[in-house]
């Protein structure tokens, strides 16, 4: 079943995320969509970016690893692959999201694979088939935290970088 999630502006700093009901993380769908919301700021500030995501993370933070395939997927520019999560962020668009910012997480055949953990389906604007992300629950706090993200594989081109288009 999963849930929808519905944010009226992006957080761009840490402080803007942990303003939000959902960063107290007692939801996976909340912290799924925080992750979206964070790596939307990569672009902008990748300082800020990070440091949102190790938050997410809670007492596991980014590698080094992590850290450097984040730069790599968004080195070609390809800055659109985590708003295209968001409703109404199309190629034919340039992956702008309708207003207010809307995700829509489902359950994942695998969503309960493993205790403590659960995995989430979310739909790309520019990808087939949809993206997954894992939640790790904290049970002496009853928090969800950012385990793995499979959510900047690679989509189709805005339609107004496809010189095919």
């Amino acid at each position: 079943m999963a849930g929808t999630i519905v944010f009226k502006n992006l957080p761009k700093t840490l402080a803007e995320l942990k303003a939000l009901p959902e960063a107290a993380l007692k939801t996976p769908e909340g912290t799924a969509a925080l992750t979206i919301a964070a790596l939307c700021v990569y672009p902008e500030n990748k300082d800020a970016c990070l440091e949102m995501l190790d938050y997410l993370r809670g007492p596991r933070p980014l590698s080094p690893f992590e850290r450097q395939f984040i730069r790599d997927r968004f080195m070609d520019g390809k800055d659109y692959i985590p708003r295209s999560y968001f409703a109404g962020a199309v190629p034919g668009n340039d992956y702008t999201p309708s207003q207010p910012y809307t995700l829509t997480f489902t359950d994942s055949a695998a969503t309960f694979a493993e205790d403590g953990y659960k995995r989430l389906d979310v739909r790309s604007g520019g990808a087939d088939s949809p993206r997954q992300i894992t939640l790790r629950l904290k049970p002496s706090t009853g928090q969800w935290f950012l385990w793995e993200q499979m959510l900047l594989a690679g989509i189709r081109i805005p339609t107004s970088q496809d010189a095919w288009a």
